[in-house]
């Protein structure tokens, strides 16, 4: 019980401290701007609370970095927080298997090929505000997703470990096919390798509200399912005679996870270790129960991920790195420790 309280008091500062990350992301950058500024341009775009917030007197250049470029920015690295987060979280408890992350499927894969193909036919166009580099990409992460899924499939029935080696197949193949596209166009290596690498600095508001909807959707299935998640840990067996159909159950949450991760993907590229990562960060500070590992990874997600872009966007100003260099440089230190915690368990 006493643990309980504490997870829920951590939950609610994490709230607290991803609104204070916000506010904070907003007055960094290459136009410093005023923290008390910056707050009273947030809460005015936050219903009833709006009614009592003036921003007359805040200089129309202000409102436009803030509305324009920086808010759609901080936005996008919350959703994307949260979606790969919340889909780490469901790839470890349905595949039971702490390594796994969002692009263990291939995705990322997909993802980058369809990328890849968009951008050397010299396809542009945009539709519901996505260009055409963001379409190909979700079109090849869901691809993916849907082949690798039938390969693995035998009857109505798919092992764990045979969806895994298919991801693990399909990701090298697409893989070696990404890397043969790039000998072939070396013009258009520079945009390929920064795109896969993952950015925020094209995401506009228009990207926001095609991908939020279907982002939140996957994160109210991972909340409401996360009680079943910690049923599945306990094996198929024990979670059929507990009543829950494990094969539905599965496919729901991989979809759902899948779906999060191809729209996350299609508007930043591939940010990767974030899906790895954060859900063991959150395990060391409450616990293994899905009921706050699944919220409190969401939450930290986004404040990983709104640090990271706002170290992305600032450190060699007034350029910018991808993101995903930020999170490789975080993540990857943390995986070798994972790697030699988990090895020295083992032989003890």
């Amino acid at each position: 019980m006493q643990r309980n309280r504490k997870n829920y008091l951590l939950i609610l500062m994490m709230i607290v401290a991803l609104f204070f990350t916000i506010v904070v992301a907003c007055v960094i950058g290459s136009e410093p701007i005023p923290l008390s500024q910056s707050l009273r341009l947030i809460l005015n775009k936050i219903p009833l609370i709006n009614q009592f917030i003036s921003i007359e007197d805040i200089d129309i250049k202000v409102q436009n970095i803030i509305y324009i470029v920086r808010i759609p920015r901080i936005l996008g690295a919350t959703l994307i927080g949260m979606a790969l987060a919340g889909s780490g979280v469901v790839f470890q408890g349905v595949l039971r298997n702490p390594l796994a992350e969002p692009y263990i499927l291939g995705i990322s894969s997909g993802a980058a090929l369809g990328a890849t193909v968009t951008i050397v036919t010299g396809l542009s166009f945009t539709i519901f505000g996505l260009t055409s580099v963001s379409i190909g990409a979700f079109i090849g992460a869901i691809l993916t997703m849907v082949l690798v899924y039938n390969i693995a499939r035998v009857g109505m029935k798919t092992s764990i470990t045979t969806l895994l080696l298919s991801g693990i197949a399909v990701s090298s193949l697409l893989q070696a096919l990404v890397s043969l596209m790039i000998s072939l166009n070396r013009d258009q290596v520079e945009r390929i390798i920064f795109w896969t690498m993952g950015s925020l600095s094209s995401i506009k508001m228009s990207h926001i509200d095609v991908v939020y909807i279907p982002i939140l959707i996957s994160l109210l299935i991972f909340l409401f399912f996360s009680r079943d998640l910690n049923v599945m840990l306990l094996g198929e067996e024990s979670a059929t005679s507990m009543g829950i159909d494990v094969v539905i159950l599965r496919k729901i949450l991989l979809v759902a996870a899948s779906v999060a991760t191809a729209f996350s993907v299609s508007i930043s590229g591939i940010i990767g270790f974030v899906g790895l990562i954060i859900p063991h960060a959150m395990r060391l500070v409450v616990g293994p129960n899905h009921k706050y590992l699944t919220p409190a990874s969401l939450l930290f997600g986004a404040i990983f991920l709104i640090v990271s872009d706002t170290i992305a966007r600032t450190i060699i100003a007034p350029g910018q790195l991808p993101i995903g260099v930020i999170t490789a440089v975080v993540g990857a230190p943390y995986f070798i420790f994972l790697l030699y915690r988990n090895t020295n368990i083992s032989r003890g």
